[in-house]
């Protein structure tokens, strides 16, 4: 009996996803389990799995399509049956069917052009260790090529490729995660009134206290590890921080999840530290190098990117003493980290190097008010100075 299959519901926040990889075809026998479509949604690229065994009678999406949550996209059957179109114009609403049962169907487009099944994953990957896919034997539905299947046929490490030359005059299309964050920061610009603090932390202990834990051979410590558990020891003392306007209250945060910002080659990123308050220095250091680590790949679930109630910017790494950062929409605040500079600071008629770290912190004023948000702030700072918090 034929099964209809709709794009599920891959995350909490998800409403509607892209069509990026086609593992199938018509006449395919599908497992339930096995990968069927690769979607792009606005945090992350998934695998969707097929719900049911059976065979591919209909593929009703197209590569580069976006549909809302719910939506047909692919009709299954047993081996030898035969599916009318009254069928699926019922399950379309009476809507017509542009897709019909063809041996080729417009998804598997580009795959028929290479002569090869792979996910977008492989075939990237398979151009930065230049091994041509039509070596690689794939393991995956149909003989679909996954990413394991081009790591397994190289022992050579993955290479990111220079960035294609960009010349004055060009015109450069947005892909979907920059239009999706030019969306959220516009709306964030309209609706979010925010206010701007500014703060120097003196982190020299805090410099010299980092460098003799790494020394240790225990593991690498970041700045961010430090300054994200600053924040959320902030976040319990505050907690009107985690909040968001619901209505005529403010709905607090459940947890202390925290957002570290990141760049990846296809825009900006923001994966979430969960339970923050709760863990040491060491533990926060292994979530953020685990997600650093996944981003690089592009392994990141929606779990990985969903909720928290506020966001870390740290942009030190390029120079940058200090900016303004632009809260994420769903949060109440985000902290812009600048770069640890030298200062000479008066000392009993002398000077003293010291180290300092300036942070600006955005707030959305619908939530918080200025003496509170200072206080946060304030709290943040005086904790990063003091390095027996961490140890």
């Amino acid at each position: 009996m034929a099964k209809e299959v709709r794009l599920p519901k891959l995350g909490q926040t998800m409403e509607e996803g892209t069509i990026v990889g086609c593992n199938i075809k018509v006449g395919d026998a599908v497992k339930k389990g096995d990968c069927i479509f690769e979607i792009e949604t606005d945090k992350a690229t998934l695998e969707m799995e097929s719900p049911a065994d059976g065979f591919v009678k209909n593929i009703l999406v197209r590569i580069g399509q976006t549909l809302p949550v719910g939506e047909l996209i692919l009709v299954l059957g047993e081996k030898d049956e035969v599916v009318p179109q009254s069928f699926i114009d019922s399950l379309k609403g009476g809507a017509p069917v542009t897709t019909t049962t063809q041996p080729q169907p417009a998804a598997q487009t580009e795959e028929a052009a290479e002569k090869v099944i792979a996910s977008p994953r492989a075939k990237k990957l398979a151009k930065e260790l230049g091994i041509e896919l039509s070596t690689v034997t794939g393991t995956g539905p149909g003989g679909r090529i996954t990413e394991d299947d081009v790591k397994n046929a190289s022992t050579k490490p993955a290479v990111s490729q220079p960035a294609a030359e960009i010349k004055l005059g060009a015109t450069i299309p947005l892909n979907r995660l920059q239009k999706i964050t030019a969306e959220r920061m516009l709306k964030s610009k309209r609706e979010i009134p925010c206010f701007y603090l500014t703060v120097k932390a003196d982190v020299t202990n805090l410099v010299k206290f980092r460098a003799k834990l790494n020394a240790s051979g225990n593991g690498k410590v970041a700045y961010n590890d430090f300054i994200i558990k600053a924040v959320a020891a902030g976040l319990e003392k505050f907690p009107i921080m985690t909040g968001q306007l619901a209505g005529e209250t403010i709905q607090l945060a459940a947890s202390i999840d925290i957002g570290l910002a990141m760049s990846v080659p296809e825009g900006l990123i923001v994966p979430i530290v969960r339970n923050a308050n709760q863990k040491t220095v060491a533990e926060i250091s292994r979530d953020t190098q685990a997600l650093i680590e996944k981003a690089r790949i592009g392994k990141l679930l929606l779990t990985d990117l969903e909720g928290g109630c506020i966001t870390v910017s740290n942009l030190g790494a390029f120079g940058v003493e200090s900016f303004i950062p632009i809260v994420v929409p769903g949060q109440c605040s985000i902290l812009g980290v600048g770069q640890i500079t030298d200062t000479c600071v008066p000392d009993d008629g002398g000077f003293t190097l010291c180290k300092f770290l300036t942070m600006t912190l955005s707030v959305d004023h619908k939530v918080a008010n200025g003496a509170y948000a200072a206080q946060f702030l304030d709290f943040v700072r005086k904790y990063l100075e003091n390095i027996s918090n961490f140890e």
